[in-house]
């Protein structure tokens, strides 16, 4: 339907009309070539007009996701707790916890990562992404 508005007819029967073409169409070559050209003008038109369409289903998906994201906000010196990953040395084993801490929040840097410190004041090198980390209640 996109690329021909009608039943799809391959190249070769557009450059050299076949019988099936001409009689579905019941017009004479010169009206049927101009039929033809209005309908591939329109292409454009009808592919802009899906476009639209999928931009705003993605803007509808989207707004219905951010409803129920809460953005997590960080402060220096709060107590918060780090994801410890399969890929790190501590996950070995079944029984083995899913956090590591308490920390404190040394640095927050703009794009939601975090410095982290022990509590006895050694400062990580390495930020941590906030999906990784969690608030640590007392």
């Amino acid at each position: 339907m996109l690329v021909y508005g009608s039943e799809a007819v391959i190249p070769a029967e557009v450059e050299i009309p076949l019988l099936r073409v001409i009689q579905e169409v019941g017009l004479d070559d010169a009206e049927w070539i101009h039929s033809r050209i209005e309908q591939l003008m329109l292409i454009d038109e009808k592919r802009l007009d899906t476009v639209c369409h999928g931009q705003l289903y993605q803007n509808r998906m989207i707004k219905v996701f951010n409803k129920k994201v809460k953005p997590r906000r960080f402060t220096l010196g709060q107590l918060v707790l780090k994801k410890i990953f399969p890929h790190q040395d501590e996950s070995k084993g079944k029984f083995v916890p899913n956090w590591q801490g308490p920390y404190i929040v040394h640095r927050v840097h703009s794009g939601c990562a975090v410095i982290l410190a022990e509590m006895d004041g050694i400062i990580s090198t390495k930020p941590i992404n906030s999906d990784a980390i969690k608030k640590y209640y007392i």
